[in-house]
């Protein structure tokens, strides 16, 4: 069996393993994960406590305030590409670290911004990309850690987000009574740059699994089966003859592998760990896979993404507003988006914990998640009072934080793309769910204007949650059948290009290495 062993290095080398740890320096790298989402999710949705503020000071109203996080948002997801590039050729730590300094750059310099346009350059633009290069190359190596519990282990370490709303908005609340908005947001850009702290825990991983080779008996027969060539097939049965025994082709065989003489009992098998890259080059990495839109798999799942992005935003940006035009009270309405965060939180550690079974088709649970989330959402219209509203509000944040925690880690499994080209994967697929992520919002701030009801935002909401549960049932099915036309492909190749040979060919060699003994016995 392959055992998992970790190579000693400084703690900037890079970890190398015979196979996927599970665990090992994963742990703490899930550790600096949990507080980058704490920073980066965390904050964004905590930014409402300084929406007021910002409207006395820059005598602005709701909707242009509204555009900073927009903006930020949609940069975030939009330069996803960007970050993948810059990690495939840089690391993932350097990258991180990076978007710390950027996220603090532009936290910081916003608390001097005499304008709402200057808090979209500085938030929307610098801090938008800052977070972009913080939490993507975070959770993909993270994946990269982690095989059988990947799916527990990045929902748990993903919970930072929900505990930061819970911490961040009261603490943010209380410090600006005592110091003002702009050193509280100055604070908050200064807190921020441990990210660089966590993107130094980031050491790379290294891959390197080694393959068995078996020696045979020397009076096995079917050795010759190794040899394709005449030539090769001589030179092995001349080997036998003069005591040497050479069981593999020689592009297989390692340098340093001992003869054994003929003489000597057959062992039962004489196992060689032969390391994958000791003869061959290592392929050069690709800044940007493109290949992966090729994967009708990946496409229907990058679909999934791009509808179900729709309903992930209206409900904590609306849920207040449609509790006060049914008459509940600020405080109450306040308690319902507290119980939807507090919800999400158990969604989470749930969905991995079920995702962490085996066996079991993951891709399958997240479709029945999204279902549910869909009727949580088509639910919301129906409730005419707290204790409704309040019902709607937990079950929506479970199902929430189920899809929620899992969407992104679910690329590393094989019935989307498969851990080999996440990353790359990664990258294109929140790319394309930045389109919804900018349209969203104001799409349903649209359709409220318009009708003057705010139910119809969710309905918006679950209509796009629809469209991405159908595109996420393609995905199994694509992906089968392409796996299917492959093989196909790949037996048709192989009948083609192996020749026919005659029955006599290892006879005639045989015969010719006979011969040639024996002209050498006489000279």
């Amino acid at each position: 069996k392959m055992t998992v062993k970790a190579v000693k290095m400084p703690c900037t080398a890079p970890n190398v393993y015979t196979k996927v740890p599970d665990g090992g320096w994963g742990w703490t790298i899930a550790f600096a994960f949990f507080f980058v989402e704490a920073l980066t999710y965390g904050i964004i949705k905590s930014f409402g406590v300084f929406f007021n503020d910002l409207m006395e000071s820059f005598d602005e109203t709701n909707s242009r305030i509204s555009w900073i996080i927009s903006i930020c948002v949609f940069v975030q997801t939009f330069t996803a590409p960007l970050s993948t590039v810059l990690s495939n050729r840089f690391g993932h730590r350097f990258v991180v670290m990076a978007g710390g300094v950027l996220i603090s750059t532009g936290m910081v310099t916003a608390s001097f911004a005499r304008t709402v346009v200057d808090m979209y350059v500085t938030i929307g633009v610098i801090s938008g990309l800052g977070y972009c290069l913080s939490f993507l190359p975070t959770v993909t190596i993270l994946s990269q850690y982690f095989d059988k519990r990947r799916s527990l282990v990045t929902a748990v370490a993903s919970t930072g987000e929900c505990f930061a709303v819970f911490s961040f908005a009261p603490a943010i609340t209380a410090l600006k009574e005592q110091i003002g908005w702009r050193y509280s947001l100055l604070s908050v850009g200064v807190l921020q740059l441990s990210i660089v702290i966590c993107g130094s825990l980031l050491r790379p991983i290294i891959i390197k699994e080694q393959e068995e080779v078996k020696a045979q008996p020397p009076e096995e027969p079917t050795e010759t089966k190794y040899m394709l060539e005449n030539e090769q097939t001589r030179t092995s049965i001349e080997s036998i003859d003069s005591g040497v025994e050479i069981t593999t082709s020689p592009s297989n065989v390692p340098g340093n592998t001992k003869a054994e003489p003929k003489n000597e009992e057959p062992k039962e098998h004489v196992q060689i760990l032969v390391e994958n890259n000791s003869t061959l080059p290592e392929p050069k990495t690709k800044l940007l896979d493109f290949s992966v839109m090729r994967d009708y798999s990946f496409i229907c799942y990058a679909f999934f993404g791009l509808f179900a992005t729709l309903g992930f935003f209206a409900p904590s940006l609306y849920i207040i507003p449609l509790s006060l035009s049914l008459g509940i009270g600020k405080d109450h309405s306040a308690y319902i988006l507290s119980a939807m965060a507090i919800a999400e939180v158990f969604g989470r550690i749930s969905a991995g914990w079920v995702l962490n079974k085996k066996p079991i088709r993951k891709i399958y649970i997240e479709l029945i998640c999204v279902v549910l989330l869909s009727v949580a959402l088509f639910a919301f219209p129906f409730a005419s009072e707290f204790w409704g509203l309040m019902t709607c509000s937990i079950f929506f944040g479970f199902m929430l934080g189920t899809v929620a925690g899992t969407h992104i880690p679910l690329l590393a499994e094989d019935d989307v793309v498969g851990i080999a080209k996440m990353s790359s994967a990664a990258g294109v697929y929140v790319f394309i769910q930045s389109l919804a992520g900018l349209a969203g919002p104001p799409l349903a701030g649209v359709l409220v204007d318009t009708t003057q009801n705010y139910s119809s935002a969710f309905y918006s909401c679950a209509a796009g949650m629809v469209l991405g549960a159908v595109f996420l049932s393609l995905v199994r099915p694509c992906k089968a059948g392409l796996c299917h036309r492959q093989q196909q492909c790949a037996e048709e190749s192989a009948a083609e290009v192996v020749p026919d040979l005659p029955d006599d060919f290892i006879e005639m060699d045989i015969g010719k290495a006979e011969n040639s003994g024996k002209g050498c016995d006489s000279v």
